[in-house]
């Protein structure tokens, strides 16, 4: 039977506006880091839940903000929309910083990560929330002047699919040299593979045909990501 570890919970946002969020929990609390996990265009739905629950399978306090208040879809019309009503900067600066907020009352270290809209929602977080231990973007960024590096204090790992429709490799490539010309501890890894490569349900009729799930890329990117956080988040400073 699957462990399920999570539930619902509602936490504050720095204006004082109360959201809803996913939480799940390891077994072991004492000393568990923590780490914010960021939606795709999708929303709150099983599979970022699921991810979570892989985080605190693996010893993390996980908590999933809802971006879009309740909603969710699985059609790609659908997503486009509420991706396109989300203010950016607000949920960046407020809902995540609220959800990193929430987790600092737990925990002494709290990180970031996001998958495809989420990705990019992690690199304006890490570069408008100081308190963000590090970071972990899976194939997504914004426009890159949103990017301020000189900002990012925190560890980078990033993600990206060679054959990524949505986020040229040329673009991550600049995306790279930026954070490395402002010193940014920065760490991309390439795979051969499309987009939402790590997505479970990105198979199969009734997804977008530019995305693919990949299992064997999709464990070595979550390996990485266990060893990157190991190092960045378990050592007392």
């Amino acid at each position: 039977m699957k462990q399920t570890p999570g539930s619902m919970i509602s936490f504050k946002r720095p204006d004082g506006q109360e959201i809803q969020g996913y939480l799940a929990k390891p077994h072991k609390l004492e000393g568990a880091p923590a780490i914010v996990v960021i939606q795709e265009w999708w929303g709150l739905n099983d599979q970022i839940r699921g991810v979570a629950d892989r985080f605190a399978q693996a010893g993390y306090i996980a908590l999933v903000p809802d971006l879009f208040r309740g909603k969710s879809t699985v059609e790609e019309a659908e997503a486009n929309h509420l991706l396109t009503q989300l203010d950016f900067g607000d949920a960046a600066g407020q809902d995540i910083r609220g959800a990193v907020q929430y987790l600092q009352t737990q925990s002494g270290r709290v990180a970031v990560t996001g998958y495809c809209m989420g990705g990019a929602l992690t690199l304006l977080a890490l570069s408008n929330i100081p308190e963000v231990a590090a970071g972990v973007v899976w194939y997504g960024f914004p426009p890159l002047e949103y990017v301020d590096a000189s900002k990012i204090k925190a560890p980078v790992l990033g993600h990206w699919a060679t054959q990524d429709e949505f986020f040229p490799a040329e673009t991550v490539d600049l995306l790279e040299k930026k954070l490395a010309d402002a010193n940014v501890d920065v760490e991309f890894h390439r795979y051969l593979a499309h987009h939402a490569f790590a997505n479970e349900t990105a198979v199969g009729p009734g997804r977008i045909a530019r995305t693919q799930f990949d299992p064997v890329w999709a464990q070595l990117a979550w390996d990485r990501t266990l060893t990157f956080l190991g190092k960045t988040m378990w050592t007392q400073k």
